[in-house]
This record gives structure tokens, C-alpha cells and sequence, in this order.
């Protein structure tokens, strides 16, 4: 049976997915609320991203927030030098570079910021940097045929690195404080509510180009070889396929999706820091993953957006127990329901609404007749 982009049930999962994005939440929430979700959005870019890699693939990174870190750091060094005019700069030793290079007594500004005056250079960064990097991580791992455990290991370690490395080049990256104070687009003020609005909608556009492009790959023939290489490697392999090569570009079109994520985060919330890209928040966005479901692209996003507006509640209510509570959820899902979110849906609820709402009067077919006495 030939497969089709959209079955029935998908479309009407992304029609479900569209009504609460683009009219049930702008509809409930106040700006403030309304904001906060925009940034949860970001982190589902990354779990789009792990379900192709992990759950297709079978290649669980423990790194992918270094890829959204990269993404928000190229887009973040756009913002920052159009903050950094040499009027906005005047009381500056040095007017015209970022504040946190004239505090750590740089007197121009480096090579390698230059580009990022264009706008097109600094969107094009946003997927090629983090794509780069995933590259080079691929092919120095899958070629020499790493994966499983080691790979995680290995992926978490870049993350630490990278984060080290922020943190330690103050001068050129604004060290533990990250990039802050973007204040324009181009000359557009994204900080204002209405800005904020606005950049809600495009983060929601642009999830669904994203997961368009993962159901696309799902359904070709590269989705049929991941599952194959996930399940039975070494068969793939004898069968003549080049299965580093696979890995390598499932693994930077998940850097790229995450690259994007890390950039419209930028974009929401109006900074970057090293904390976005270490292990822990790289550990969360494979929690986002398992609990929407590792399998299901749309799981995906739920289960970014239940994790955490589940944090931010707990954090509120409960500001000293909320990584119990967080903990726990995660325990709860992974031990009661291993497919996640989307495993409750198509295993419990879905069956009861066909039950409910199927077509009366049809036929039993020959597994639900009743046995002849």
C-alpha cells in the first residue's frame, strides 16, 4: 500500500495542532502568558528535530542545545551590533562595539562579528553554523561507525565544551551573561507586546515549514531507511546503503531545525546565554521528545509545550519542589506510557472515538465477530 504524505488522522492532528497555535492560545492568553508559550514553541523546533534523529534513526544526542545555542548566538550578533551604534554607544571607551567588549578593553571589533552586520549573512548562519558543526561531529563519529551510548556521551561532552568556551571568552561572546539588550529588528522594536505578538506567529509559521519538512522525510524513502538502520543496521549496511552517510544528514537536518528554534528564541525572548546550550538544558530537550512521544512529530510539540508550562507552573507554585514535580512527570510518562503522549492518544483515545463516532450499522469484520458455540 503506497503511503500519502497525510493520512486522515495526521491531518487532522496538524488541523488540531493549527487551531490551538494560531487562534485557542492568542485567544486565552494575555501578552505576558502569550510570550512565554512563543518560547516554549522554540524548544519544539528541537524536538521536531530528535524525533527524526532518535526516534526514526535511532541516534540519541545529548548535544542538540549546542545547535540551538549556535542558532541564537548568530541571530543574537545581528541584534547586538545594530544595538551598537556608535550614538547608542557614546559614553563607551570604544563607541560603536558591544558593551561587553569595551568592558573587557577591546578596541575593535573582531573579525569574525563583521558579516553579522548583513541581516541575510546572520539567517543564513543560523542553519549553516550549527549545520557545519554537525557535520564535522558526524562524519568524525558515524564513519568510524560510533553510536548508541558512546555517541550520547560524546555529544554531551561537546556540549560542556562549548559552554566552557563561551563562558571563558567573555570578550568576544559577553561570557555568563550571554548577548543582551537587542532591542530592533531592522529597525523594528521586538521588545514592545505587539512585537512580541507578532514574533508569535511567525515561530508558529515556521514550526509547522519544519514539520512539514519532517513528515516529508517520514514518508520518503530516507524515513523507511532510518527506521531500517534504527531496527537492523548491520542489514542496511550489507544491503549496500551507506548508512554514516544517512546518520550525517538526519543528524544536521536536526541541528538545523534546532538552529532555526534557537534563533527565533532570540527573536521571543530578546537574549542568548551559555545556559541555553550546556547539558542541562540539552538533557530537557530530549525530555520534551520522550514525553510527546519519540515517534510522533506532533507529540513532539506537546510534549515541549506540556514540560514546560508544567515548569514554569511548578516553578511558581512550588519554587522548591518543582524539579520533584518535574522529575516525576518525566518518571511518570517514560514508565506508565514509553511511547509518550502520542502513544495515550493512539493507543487509548483515538480507538474509543472511533468506537464512539465510527460509521453505525458496518460490518464486523472477522477478528471482532463472535466465535460460533
Amino acid at each position: 500500500m503506497k503511503s500519502t504524505f497525510l493520512s486522515r488522522s495526521e491531518l487532522i492532528g496538524f488541523a488540531i495542532l493549527a487551531l490551538i497555535i494560531f487562534i485557542a492560545l492568542p485567544m486565552a492568553l494575555d501578552s505576558f502568558r502569550l510570550n512565554l508559550f512563543g518560547k516554549y514553541l522554540t524548544y519544539a523546533f528541537v524536538a521536531v528535530g530528535l524525533v527524526l534523529c532518535w526516534g526514526a534513526g535511532g541516534i540519541l544526542s545529548l548535544g542538540q542545545g549546542v545547535f540551538f545555542g549556535l542558532g541564537g548566538y548568530c541571530m543574537a550578533m545581528f541584534l547586538k551590533l545594530e544595538a551598537s551604534t556608535p550614538e547608542n554607544t557614546s559614553i563607551q571607551s570604544t563607541p560603536g562595539i558591544p558593551d561587553f567588549m569595551d568592558w573587557n578593553q577591546l578596541t575593535e571589533l573582531p573579525i569574525w562579528w563583521q558579516p553579522f552586520h548583513s541581516l541575510a549573512f546572520s539567517l543564513f548562519a543560523v542553519v549553516a553554523v550549527p549545520v557545519f558543526f554537525a557535520f564535522i561531529i558526524g562524519v568524525a563519529m558515524f564513519k568510524r561507525r560510533v553510536g548508541g551510548v558512546y555517541f550520547a556521551i560524546i555529544t554531551q561532552a561537546f556540549a560542556a565544551i562549548l559552554t566552557i568556551l563561551i563562558i571563558g571568552q567573555q570578550g568576544y561572546t559577553g561570557g555568563v551573561n550571554g548577548i543582551t539588550d537587542l532591542r530592533t529588528l531592522l529597525g523594528w522594536d521586538i521588545r514592545t507586546d505587539e512585537a512580541k505578538e507578532v514574533l508569535y506567529y511567525v515561530n508558529g509559521a515556521l514550526l509547522f515549514v519544519v514539520l512539514f519538512i519532517a513528515q516529508f522525510v517520514r514518508k520518503s524513502k530516507l524515513g523507511r531507511l532510518l527506521i531500517a538502520m534504527r531496527d537492523q543496521e548491520d542489514r542496511v549496511r550489507f544491503s549496500g546503503y551507506d548508512v554514516a552517510g544517512f546518520k550525517i544528514f538526519i543528524f544536521c537536518l536536526g541541528a538545523a531545525f534546532a538552529g532555526i528554534g534557537g534563533a527565533m528564541f532570540t527573536l521571543q525572548v530578546g537574549f542568548m546565554s551559555p545556559t541555553l546550550v550546556g547539558i542541562v538544558p540539552s538533557i530537557e530537550m530530549v525530555i520534551f521528545c520522550a514525553v510527546g512521544g519519540r515517534l510522533s512529530i506532533l507529540g513532539a510539540v506537546y510534549g515541549a509545550l506540556l514540560v514546560n508550562w508544567a515548569k514554569t507552573s511548578f516553578s511558581e507554585s512550588f519554587p522548591e519542589l518543582w524539579l520533584l514535580g518535574l522529575g516525576g512527570l518525566f518518571i511518570a510518562v517514560v514508565m506508565l506510557f514509553p511511547n509518550g503522549l502520542a502513544g495515550i492518544w493512539s493507543q487509548h483515545i483515538e480507538p474509543r472515538l472511533k468506537a464512539l463516532f465510527g460509521p453505525r450499522g458496518a460490518p464486523k469484520s472477522a477478528s471482532q465477530s463472535t466465535p460460533a458455540e
